[in-house]
């Protein structure tokens, strides 16, 4: 059975992952590289932006407005990162 530290690690790690698709993503979209009028990439878009939006929420109420750029992806890295340095400094303490 896998133990606490390398399920909660998995789960930053795939949180990550869509994190940093969506921000691929959205550049893509931005230049027009993928049409969102296609329905696998409305789809894929959509998706990761309803599955997302719990994270940039409230770094968005946080932050200041940035004149049009989004810099919650961002934060949200950097706090995935800070939480990846915690919980493996600590990873003794999940036996």
């Amino acid at each position: 059975m896998q133990s606490l530290y390398q399920i909660l690690m998995m789960i930053l790690d795939i949180v990550r992952f869509f994190i940093i698709a969506h921000f691929i993503m959205s550049w893509l979209i931005q230049f027009q590289v993928l049409n969102i009028r296609q329905q696998f990439v409305a789809q894929i878009w959509y998706g990761l932006s309803r599955l997302l939006e719990p994270i940039y929420g409230p770094i968005r109420r946080i932050m200041p407005q940035m004149g049009g750029i989004d810099l919650a992806p961002l934060v949200a890295l950097l706090a995935i990162q800070a939480i990846r340095i915690v919980l493996f400094n600590n990873a003794g303490s999940f036996g």
